[in-house]
């Protein structure tokens, strides 16, 4: 058997090496390292690909989402709610632009954004809404869109670990993640579902005067050289991260079949075991079957019921299996963002994910024999 990763980026590049190299060079012979036009080139096949007006690169997606709110123009004190169960980076920039940020709890069976949640933190300061599509699952977007629009608030998606996942609306339509709201970000981390050799990230949205905005503020605020029309920031994406990028985008779409195919084998090896809660996707799609599009399992994470998760994670790395619990504080609890207007109670289904969670590898190499190690050994542990 070969030897489990966490992420298995070696083994995904060396099926498409060459193609790699090629664009690598491409970037090398051109020397236009900086705003080249493998950037340019990446750009437009991601919009294509997206189906968005406007793909804005930049170098990491922490900038990505700080760029957004640059562009719509928050002031500080504006209230912006977003999800408690997240990554730093996305309450990160709220605190840098000395924005207000309002944590809310999450759903149990998704892990995202609890839309009761949202509404309850609303008040007159409230300017936007961030919904986080965790793990690689679409927020409830229609929802919070209908919530967006009865208070006139900007609905920012933090798309960085959905790219390539599709949101199905109640009339049967269909958008990717991360085109749906006024603006969105994406981060381009080796680890992501599409991911460079380096950092990066994208901004998206079709609103073409906000495209505008955001472009100059990538490039210190520059749209004619050595005139500063808005305060910005160096933020541009590489052109050979952009040249990795555009090699792995046509395979996007079966790296995310290859992460469903996945997922579903896990939850097949795992249904029988009721100290298991498996990803359901049943918030938005009514399960994980071979048409569900929602969820592009960017992590596949297990809730355990009545499991010592901690000493289960000794026993995997102790199996030479490696996982990760994602993510064992809330963001109320971070010294950095601690506030006294926050209640426990309002952070119950946080506050128990975070004792409950564990994900297992999840990459476009696993094979079969090493989900067959892997799922036997997490119920040899659960079984004792």
């Amino acid at each position: 058997m070969k030897k489990i990763q966490m992420v298995d980026l070696k083994g995904q590049l060396d099926k498409i090496k060459k193609e790699v190299d090629t664009s690598i060079q491409d970037v090398l012979e051109t020397t236009a390292f900086i705003n080249g036009p493998k950037v340019h080139q990446f750009q437009h096949n991601l919009e294509q690909y997206l189906g968005v007006k406007h793909v804005i690169p930049c170098a990491n997606g922490t900038d990505a989402l700080q760029i957004a709110m640059m562009g719509l123009g928050l002031k500080p004190g504006d209230e912006v709610v977003t999800a408690d169960f997240t990554f730093a980076a996305t309450v990160e920039v709220i605190a840098l632009l000395n924005l207000t940020p309002v944590l809310v709890d999450v759903n149990p069976d998704d892990f995202n954004i609890n839309i009761e949640a949202i509404k309850k933190a609303i008040t007159p300061k409230t300017k936007a809404i961030v919904p986080v599509h965790l793990f690689g699952q679409c927020a409830d977007m229609e929802a919070i869109l209908e919530i967006a629009n009865e208070h006139n608030l900007f609905v920012i998606e933090d798309n960085a670990q959905a790219i390539g996942a599709n949101y199905t609306f109640k009339d049967g339509r269909k958008a990717k993640a991360g085109t749906i709201g006024h603006v969105a970000s994406t981060s381009f981390f080796p680890s992501k579902n599409l991911g460079c050799y380096g950092d990066g990230g994208a901004i998206f949205t079709n609103d073409d005067a906000l495209a505008h905005t955001i472009r100059g503020i990538v490039n210190h605020g520059m749209y004619v050289r050595y005139h500063h029309d808005v305060v910005g920031v160096n933020s541009r994406l590489d052109s050979i991260q952009a040249g990795v990028l555009d090699a792995k985008l046509p395979h996007l779409d079966s790296y995310n079949r290859a992460r469903q195919l996945a997922a579903r084998k896990y939850n097949q090896a795992f249904k029988d075991c009721d100290k298991i809660i498996t990803p359901s996707g049943k918030a938005i799609c009514q399960g994980i079957c071979d048409t569900c599009d929602c969820h592009v399992f960017h992590q596949y994470t297990l809730r355990l019921k009545g499991v010592d998760r901690d000493a289960l994670v000794v026993y995997l790395n102790e199996n030479n299996i490696p996982c990760g619990v994602y993510y064992p504080i809330p963001l109320h609890k971070q010294k950095a963002y601690a506030d006294d207007r926050y209640n426990e109670a309002d952070f119950k289904v946080t506050n128990q994910l975070v004792q409950d969670v564990i994900s297992l590898p999840m990459h476009t190499e696993l094979d079969d024999e090493q989900i067959d190690y892997i799922t036997s050994k997490v119920k040899s542990f659960i079984n004792g």
